[in-house]
């Protein structure tokens, strides 16, 4: 590489990457042929529209890369092309959520999702979110006691305001969703059901996490979480409103796509329906339980009580060892475990400094960790923030 700083700073990533333990939920390591997909030519080529509807010319290659991408995505979730359709462009997680919502909800109608502080995300109508600023949010949240759904309440709130839309989904509920309860909730509504799956759409790939899909209009998605792709997403939909999501997605939002990032995602796809994929699908839960499971032994109160899934909520202040999320995360931070600070329900702390910190496994399992090294890192983390 001819630009030396650039090159050095490459390099110092990848050494920072190789020398840490890594337990950011929301982080994962891709593989070369990803890596190869994403530095390739394609990202020289501007594609606006869609494949065979195109405004540039030039685009018999990538045309059959998009439907390529497509055509895997529909398999790795075990879904037919006569009920579904999958728009592979978006170029994160935040922009598809709001496609979503600038396809289907009215301006200022009613998004339903998950309070930020109890796990959800900000997108799911957060005010500090433009989902929270065009559209109107009614949060809900998890049992202050259990601190999991309470589905009778969610039931309650969509009778009462009426939403066009209900959001089920995560970005720090370590529990299993009950998808089906979710359903009911929005038919006696009449609401639109978009499931948010960034978080488990590799658990749900692998077999080890039930599928949304049965029972969702729009899902949603990430591809760099446990997904193990690039930076990327997608938005899954029943035909009956495919249409008004591309339209939404571009020219509503987007003009050209990535092309090298679709390809990427392409070969993620094609990995996640390997045999080695399952596995790693399976370890990932077990570890994570694993860990939650020796972090309780040792003392720390974990948000109910556990996991389900890749990532854990542990209190560090209310009934931990009275350090907050961000002190926490420093102080691990500067012996080489990184995680990240994080609300938790019911924080009284603000979500800059708040009580808790959120790790996952997704990350330290594709690099071989197992349930003996979930046990050391747990020990490790309790000496840390213990001392």
């Amino acid at each position: 590489m001819k630009d030396k700083e650039i090159e050095q700073l490459i390099s110092d990533e990848k050494k920072r990457q190789k020398k840490i333990i890594n337990l950011i939920a929301s982080e994962n390591y891709v593989s070369d042929d990803v890596l190869k997909a994403l530095g390739s030519p394609l990202t020289n080529k501007y594609a606006e529209g869609y494949p065979e509807a195109r405004y540039y010319g030039g685009n018999e290659v990538v045309d059959k890369i998009e439907s390529l991408c497509q055509k895997r995505a529909l398999k790795a979730f075990k879904l037919s092309e006569k009920d579904w359709s999958v728009n592979v462009q978006p170029l994160s997680g935040s922009p598809a959520n709001l496609a979503v919502y600038l396809a289907l909800v009215p301006m200022s109608g009613k998004i339903m999702g998950m309070n930020l502080s109890d796990g959800g995300h900000l997108t799911h109508g957060h005010k500090v979110s433009a989902t929270g600023k065009f559209w109107q949010q009614i949060p809900f949240g998890v049992d202050p006691q259990t601190e999991v759904l309470d589905y009778e309440i969610v039931r309650e709130i969509a009778q009462k305001e009426k939403p066009a839309l209900i959001v089920a989904g995560f970005t720090a509920y370590p529990r299993k969703i009950d998808w089906q309860k979710f359903r009911d909730i929005a038919d006696a509504v009449g609401a639109i059901l978009m499931v948010d799956m960034s978080h488990i759409a590799g658990l749900i790939a692998g077999g080890v996490y039930t599928s949304p899909f049965p029972y969702a209009d729009i899902v949603t998605t990430t591809v760099h979480k446990t997904l193990r792709g690039p930076r990327s997403a997608m938005i899954f939909s029943r035909l009956e409103y495919s249409t008004k999501i591309d339209k939404a997605v571009f020219p509503g939002l987007q003009g050209g796509p990535h092309i090298n990032q679709i390809a990427a995602t392409a070969v993620a796809l094609r990995e996640a329906m390997g045999t080695d994929f399952k596995i790693y699908a399976k370890q990932v839960v077990k570890n994570a339980q694993i860990l939650a499971k020796e972090l309780k032994s040792l003392g720390w109160r974990l948000v109910s009580g556990g996991t389900d899934s890749h990532l854990i909520l542990v209190d560090t202040w209310m009934n931990g060892a009275g350090i907050s999320g961000g002190m926490a995360s420093k102080k691990l931070e500067q012996a080489g475990i990184i995680v990240n600070k994080n609300t938790i329900p019911g924080d009284k702390r603000s979500p800059t400094d708040p009580s808790g910190i959120r790790l996952g496994t997704a990350g330290v399992t594709t690099l071989g960790k197992k349930e003996k090294d979930m046990i050391k890192i747990a020990h490790k983390i309790n000496f840390l923030l213990r001392n």
